[in-house]
């Protein structure tokens, strides 16, 4: 169902993997690997699919479908230990670009800004206030959730954190559990589709919007922000 359009938003909460690091490449490649060591064969596409779940539940999810039994507890911290190894290794993901300078226009607009996002790793979590400004206590990660995406959990999390209701907030997405997340929570959500998945994919998981370029995607925040201001 379409969120209404808020229009004097006082909050924008951003996905991180994909939303804000061209991230998602390396977390794909690394969950494949950190599978395979337990001798696992993890589709790549599916970390797309999975991106802003926890991590137990990926893998719980991954070996029920793959394996068609549950997880050992061995498997589940071993396989996200060894995710996290890896992490210490890939290239360092670059900013998606134009970002920063969305987040610069939405803060001088005196709006909060959250990171929501379902990822544990500190190589990209400790850059967030570097890059974007934005310090823990305005992050809601992995380690502040017992259910994540689609759970609406997260969200309702950054909502209390930027004291608001969801319809004075806005989510930016990548991924489909993120914007089912989003829309459990009742709250408006935008798509950016930075990944590989079908512009169909995103749009069925209930996005109000799918921009396809970040320009897209500012021109639309822009115009949402400065209306009637």
């Amino acid at each position: 169902m379409l969120q209404k359009n808020p229009s004097k938003p006082k909050a924008f909460l951003f996905d991180m993997d994909g939303v804000l690091y061209d991230s998602m490449k390396h977390h794909a490649d690394t969950w494949v690997e950190a599978f395979r060591k337990y001798n696992i064969d993890f589709p790549a596409k599916e970390a797309y699919l999975n991106e802003g779940s926890t991590g137990d539940a990926t893998i719980k999810k991954a070996i029920r479908e793959i394996e068609g039994r549950e997880a050992t507890q061995v498997e589940i911290e071993g396989i996200y230990t060894e995710k996290t190894r890896l992490m210490n290794y890939v290239p360092k993901a670059e900013m998606i670009p134009g970002m920063q300078a969305l987040i610069r226009q939405i803060r001088s607009m005196d709006i909060k800004i959250i990171v929501v996002t379902g990822s544990k790793q500190p190589v990209l979590l400790d850059r967030l206030g570097h890059d974007f400004g934005v310090e823990r206590q305005n992050t809601v990660s992995g380690y502040d959730v017992k259910h994540g995406k689609p759970n609406p959990e997260p969200y309702r999390i950054a909502l209390q954190k930027a004291n608001c209701k969801p319809s004075e907030a806005v989510v930016i997405e990548n991924a489909p559990l993120g914007i089912e997340s989003a829309v459990n929570a009742g709250i408006y959500t935008i798509a950016i589709n930075t990944g590989p998945l079908e512009k169909a994919t995103l749009k069925k998981a209930g996005a109000d919007k799918v921009f396809d370029t970040t320009e897209q995607l500012q021109k639309f925040v822009h115009n949402l922000i400065t209306t009637d201001r």
